[in-house]
């Protein structure tokens, strides 16, 4: 029995898991901690900015009148009026945009990733999306100026704001489109083609419903970032305290239009408004991360 022991324990393996040292339980705690503040340090500025908004916006924005008022009649020192013109702007300016940037960047991405592929026309495509994504707005907004304004003689409106948010939103459009579309398995495109579906009708019907989940949400998530800039409206559309519904003509109000110009005042008024129009803007863009979310689910692919 005493060698029947002996042999086993020579037999037997070292276990699979070793004491940890002593160094690598301190990079793993050093590690941990480095992250930690860094998740702290960018939360921290975060939270305050939100705290900010809340605390000096909040006001205004739970006022009835805020929602269907404008600030038309009122004077840099007065209180009281609403964002209903600046909402409204801002508003038509991402429906316009939004309308002519979602198929435009759908179609650009569909031919760079189903048709184009490697030619050179896709390449001289992908290097101009490339470039347009980079683009500061304020250079956006300049081209419109010297094409729209000062080529074709129009006059500053909020549908050449919209222009300008058109140059931005559609390199976000293209490159998430054509992220998602590369995801879609080739299987699903082989199968329909072994069907005896054509290109056309495979993409119709497989590769967009199945991709379409990704590139609706990424086509909200690039309509809320258009509708913060800023640039292009000093530029191409004069700011007006009154509500406007047409956007060929006339001065246009917008959200980021209506945070600089009341903070132009120098009144208490002033920044009583500002404040509220900064916390609208904020509200607006969370709605439509909501909706994102929402259509994201609505349309992701059902599986057991």
């Amino acid at each position: 029995m005493r060698t029947d022991t002996a042999d086993v324990e020579q037999l037997a393996t070292p276990p699979a898991f070793q004491r940890i040292s002593f160094a690598r339980k301190f990079k793993n705690h050093l590690a941990t901690t480095l992250f930690a503040a860094a998740f702290v340090i960018a939360v921290v500025p975060l939270l305050w900015v939100l705290w900010t908004l809340l605390a000096r916006g909040l006001k205004p924005v739970l006022s009835a009148d805020w929602w269907t008022h404008s600030f038309n009649g009122l004077l840099p020192n007065d209180f009281g009026g609403g964002i209903y013109h600046a909402l409204v702007g801002t508003l038509l300016e991402g429906l316009v945009c939004l309308v002519i940037s979602v198929p435009l960047g759908i179609m650009v991405g569909i031919y760079l990733v189903e048709y184009g592929k490697s030619s050179r026309f896709a390449k001289v495509a992908t290097f101009m999306v490339d470039i347009l994504s980079g683009l500061p707005s304020i250079v956006a907004g300049l081209f419109i100026y010297a094409l729209w304004i000062t080529t074709f003689g129009f006059t500053r409106s909020g549908f050449a704001v919209a222009l300008a948010l058109l140059l931005l939103m559609v390199p976000v459009v293209v490159r998430v489109t054509e992220t998602m579309l590369l995801i879609v398995p080739d299987e699903l495109r082989e199968a329909a083609y072994a069907l005896g579906l054509p290109k056309w009708k495979t993409i119709m019907k497989i590769v967009l419903p199945t991709a379409l989940s990704g590139i609706l949400t990424g086509v909200m998530l690039g309509l809320a970032r258009v509708l913060g800039e800023t640039a292009p409206l000093l530029i191409l559309v004069g700011y007006s305290s009154s509500i406007n519904f047409n956007l060929f003509q006339g001065e246009l109000a917008s959200l980021p239009l209506a945070i600089y110009m009341e903070r132009s005042t120098g009144t208490v008024a002033g920044d009583y408004r500002m404040w509220g129009a900064a916390l609208t803007l904020v509200l607006v863009i969370m709605l439509i991360n909501l909706v994102a979310s929402l259509l994201s689910r609505l349309f992701a692919i059902k599986t057991k």
